[in-house]
């Protein structure tokens, strides 16, 4: 007599999780140094200084990036510059007059995480708002970690009326 077996609707749930968890696994080199870089990035770990003047529209920021592997440090200077110029600001010296960050409601990066990790994913809307201004990069050896600069030119009128267009922040003449 052949003995048949009924799988409870939880154990085939968790067949089904366990198979498509496995089917999404990276499976080559690059898809996985793509995840690791963007774990790194997820912490934000940066400086941001001004650089310089820039033209009307513009911030000339130097973004100081963190990893363990320089390419990485490289390749996540833009985001970094988008992130500050939105969340943090950056001071003024050598000429530069300091800014405030264009998201002043500190919490606002976390009330918006579903739009803001869309917006920050690889190849998201933040390459729009900057641009690595050529042959500036500069690479120090910190510990195990490469701490790498690059000079980013961020157009913050664009990026403030998307920011404004997403309901992310009021534009100015919303009081009047």
């Amino acid at each position: 007599m052949k003995k048949i077996s009924i799988l409870s609707r939880s154990a085939l749930s968790t067949i089904v999780l366990f198979w498509c968890a496995l089917s999404t696994m990276p499976m080559s080199a690059q898809v996985a140094a793509k995840n690791k870089a963007n774990k790194d990035t997820q912490s934000y770990r940066y400086e941001i200084e001004c650089a310089g003047n820039a033209q009307p529209g513009s911030y000339l920021v130097k973004v100081w990036s963190y990893s363990k592997k320089k390419a990485v440090a490289e390749n996540q200077c833009r985001k970094n510059a988008v992130h500050g110029v939105l969340f943090k600001g950056f001071g003024g010296g050598d000429g530069c007059i300091g800014q405030r960050a264009i998201v002043s409601n500190a919490g606002a990066e976390d009330a918006n995480k579903i739009y803001f990790d869309k917006f920050f994913a690889e190849g998201g809307e933040f390459m729009k708002y900057a641009s690595i201004v050529g042959g500036t990069m500069e690479t120090v050896k910190v510990g195990k970690e490469y701490k790498v600069g690059n000079v980013v030119n961020v157009r913050k009128d664009e990026l403030r009326k998307a920011m404004e267009d997403a309901g992310i922040i009021k534009s100015f003449n919303a009081g009047f």
